[in-house]
């Protein structure tokens, strides 16, 4: 800095770390860290009613039992069938179907719309559980809903996965020679 001159105002702190310089991250973005993540297809039907939405905050929860949590917005359309419906399927595509991810992700739904069909996504009904599973899945689980619980702005839905599968390229783990993922970067 020149004597007498102001100094900078920077939104973010340089530090350094055995790895070289790092910005500190406002801590309201700091989800944006897990950025690439591989979405999947939350879905879920009520009445008329089919919901869906690309996800990328889910983890499994246990072995055993098996249990997965989505992450979601009370608001959305989709957690709220989920909840009237007490059962979801995750769904995986390949990237050849990153349109209708994109058509998803953009896309409110509607109290009786079918949002996978417009977003071209024909679909089923499940093998052990009645949720909508979409034909051009390359794994798929399909999940009773067990709890929600509250956090900060968002609920975690808590299923108890009841039937799981996927095309031959998943053998224990994914071998990708088949499968192509769709990365999620965030939105800009």
């Amino acid at each position: 800095m020149l004597l007498g001159s102001k100094p900078r105002v920077s939104l973010y702190t340089v530090v350094t770390t055995g790895l070289g310089r790092m910005k500190e991250v406002d801590t309201g973005k700091a989800y944006r860290l897990f950025y690439p993540s591989v979405p999947a297809v939350l879905s879920a039907s009520h009445r008329k009613t089919v919901s869906a939405m690309p996800v990328v905050s889910f983890t499994a929860l246990s072995e055993s039992p098996s249990l997965v949590g989505v992450s979601s917005l009370p608001s959305h359309t989709t957690h709220k069938t989920v909840i009237a419906a007490r059962r979801f399927s995750l769904c995986w595509l390949d990237k050849k179907d990153i349109r209708a991810m994109a058509h998803l992700a953009s896309h409110a739904g509607k109290e009786g719309e079918d949002k996978l069909l417009s977003a071209g996504l024909k679909h089923h009904r499940g093998k052990r559980v009645d949720v909508p599973v979409i034909d051009a899945a390359v794994a798929v689980l399909e999940c009773s809903l067990t709890k929600t619980i509250r956090f900060g702005d968002h609920e975690l839905l808590v299923g108890r996965v009841k039937a799981s599968y996927a095309i031959e390229d998943f053998r224990d783990y994914w071998s990708f020679e088949v499968y192509r993922p769709i990365l999620y970067t965030g939105w800009r």
